[in-house]
């Protein structure tokens, strides 16, 4: 995909009167020189893994560390008892969002949306939504064109990895990316995606990337929640017509000047934040003598 800039790729789906999603489609026909029927194969294919590294997540795993795992199930199953807050849909999300990530951190196959620490957070609401609304998977197709796009454009405008630009542009990508295939899922106007897009990335600007022992594992896996229920809040937000008094571009813009002036400890290094706690050494010394 080429696109730089969320106002153009609005502009140009307004212009060739197309929706976002093939909008977005036929940029990446363009670039990669491929076909409108590889592209859909591709992302039809990509939609298979999320749902297949869903449906193969065992409480049993656990990641080398034994950081990670299981947690997942916890939720779930606290779900079933009704010990939780909030609705089945909620907490499936929630769960989602640890299964996925917990899968990342096991070494099992995942789809990376934008990187594998953020994993867990598109499949958290795409997954859940598409179960509880049957929806097929055509419509799950074209919203992972429109996260595609706006994913594109924070890559291409800032950053999606946490060594450049900390967390906020791994998971606040992800949920800027999730809010705003949310809205066009759910019939939102493009507009409506870029506010939504704006709206979540904005809600996470600033967040650090402070692995514990360096793993991709504590508190990456959990962070993978905030981005998917902070998405679902965005995404609600505009389609009720509550806009982000900052356009999409420039939030996007603010989160890699954020990055850039960040401490070095606070991007994927492992010194600081919370792998500088006391028991963020503790843990990693004692994976050390291991």
């Amino acid at each position: 995909m080429s696109y730089y800039s969320v106002k153009q790729m609005l502009e140009d789906a307004k212009e060739n009167k197309m929706p976002l999603w093939e909008t977005i489609m036929m940029d990446d026909v363009l670039a990669q020189h491929s076909s409108r029927e590889a592209s859909l194969h591709q992302m039809q294919h990509l939609w298979e893994v999320m749902k297949t590294t869903s449906t193969e997540y065992r409480a049993s795993d656990r990641s080398h560390s034994g950081l990670v795992g299981g947690d997942s199930a916890k939720v779930t199953e606290a779900a079933k008892q009704g010990c939780l807050i909030g609705d089945n849909f909620l907490n499936e999300i929630i769960a989602e969002a640890l299964k996925i990530g917990e899968c990342n951190s096991c070494m099992k196959r995942i789809v990376a949306t934008p990187t594998a620490g953020s994993c867990g957070v598109l499949p958290a609401v795409l997954i859940p939504l598409a179960k509880k609304e049957q929806l097929p998977d055509e419509a799950i197709v074209h919203a992972l064109y429109v996260a595609a796009g706006f994913g594109q454009v924070v890559a291409q405008r800032a950053s999606i990895a946490g060594a450049s630009g900390g967390c906020q542009a791994e998971i606040g990508t992800a949920s800027a990316m999730a809010a705003a295939a949310l809205t066009a899922l759910k019939g939102g106007s493009s507009e409506m995606c870029a506010h939504a897009c704006a709206m979540a990335l904005s809600n996470l600007l600033g967040l650090v990337c402070d692995p514990v022992a360096g793993l991709v594992e504590v508190p990456c896996v959990q962070r993978n929640v905030a981005g998917a229920l902070n998405a679902v809040g965005a995404a609600n937000m505009a389609l009720s017509g509550v806009v982000c008094r900052i356009p999409a571009d420039e939030v996007i813009d603010a989160m890699g000047e954020i990055g850039d002036q960040m401490s070095a400890d606070l991007r994927e290094t492992g010194r600081g934040g919370l792998a500088a706690t006391p028991t963020g050494k503790k843990i990693a010394a004692e994976l050390l003598r291991h």
